[in-house]
């Protein structure tokens, strides 16, 4: 099969199309004709050498066509979307033809939505609802800060949190895009900014802060909770470097909660999220469903603007 094989860490020219062999039939995976698959902001890092895996086929999610299940969880020919489960970290993933993932981390897809628009939906929609309903467990009119909110990512997110009843603070670069957020149902954008918490109203009054710019911003987010708060660290948009100094006895209120999420988790029997994590896309896209022991199903159709582009996370 032809793939895109990272040959060597650094720029684009490391990326290079080879023919490779197809993975072969493994019980416990399935073997996927890939249709499209999602460009994730990980796997720049995975390209330059900055993540702490890479496989020789990068690509973490993709959306296609069942070519073999030796257990029979899913039917030859069904389509599904994968993400996660090692690909492109420790097996190869979705810049190919064909690959191969565990059957935890597949999924059946009912949907009318072509394919260059199914592949940025997984990955993305299913951390943004893992944040906001496991992590953060969000409620109905409960204040939310989403900070980097313009990002595919964040975008999932907004929608996600504003179809539940929240009301959203979402943050920007650029005040070209404050009329594309309050679309997709911000309450109120504000310019982003590392100063964040001095400028916002209701600093010390907010129940959440989703950061997907990352450690350089995360002590600001903190900072902007009322106790009882919770802030989730989910991306690095701000870059890798880590947090300096990170003293919580002196950069935390007493009170207040920081939690974490990584994809790389989805899958486990922890954060089963292929059955679970869609559930919130209901409003949007249609109602996801899971059924049976056999594959766990989504069922997507409308608008998939909030995931129309790829590259928050």
């Amino acid at each position: 099969m032809r793939a895109v094989v990272l040959e060597k860490f650094g720029g684009l020219d490391s990326l290079v199309y080879k023919e490779i062999p197809d993975p072969e039939p493994k019980a416990g995976h399935v073997v996927i004709e890939i249709k499209a698959f999602g460009i994730n902001h990980a796997e720049m890092h995975m390209r330059r050498g900055e993540w702490a895996e890479a496989a020789k086929v990068i690509g973490i999610e993709c959306v296609g066509l069942v070519k073999s299940c030796p257990g029979g969880e899913f039917p030859i020919g069904a389509k599904v979307a994968a993400l996660m489960g090692g690909l492109g970290r420790t097996i190869n993933g979705s810049y190919a033809e064909y690959t191969r993932a565990p059957v935890s981390n597949v999924a059946l897809i009912e949907s009318d939505l072509p394919w260059a628009e199914l592949a940025v939906i997984p990955e993305t929609r299913a951390t943004a609802w893992t944040c906001l309903f496991r992590n953060l467990e969000i409620t109905k009119s409960q204040t939310l800060v989403i900070r980097g909110a313009t990002s595919s990512f964040g975008q999932a997110a907004l929608n996600m949190a504003a179809n539940s009843g929240a009301r959203v603070i979402a943050t920007t670069r650029s005040q070209q895009r404050f009329a594309m957020l309050q679309e997709l149902g911000a309450e109120r954008v504000e310019l982003e900014g590392p100063d964040l918490s001095k400028r916002i109203a209701k600093a010390k009054q907010l129940d959440a802060v989703l950061d997907l710019v990352g450690n350089s911003t995360i002590l600001d987010s903190i900072a902007m909770l009322r106790r009882g708060g919770c802030a989730c660290l989910a991306g690095w948009l701000g870059g890798l470097a880590p947090i300096k100094d990170f003293n919580p006895l002196l950069q935390m209120s007493s009170g207040v909660y920081l939690t974490f999420i990584g994809s790389f988790v989805f899958g486990t029997p922890g954060f089963p999220t292929l059955r679970r994590a869609t559930a919130g896309n209901r409003a949007r896209s249609g109602g996801p469903q899971a059924q049976g022991k056999a594959g766990s199903r989504i069922s997507l159709r409308g608008d998939p603007r909030s995931a129309s582009r790829h590259g928050g996370q």
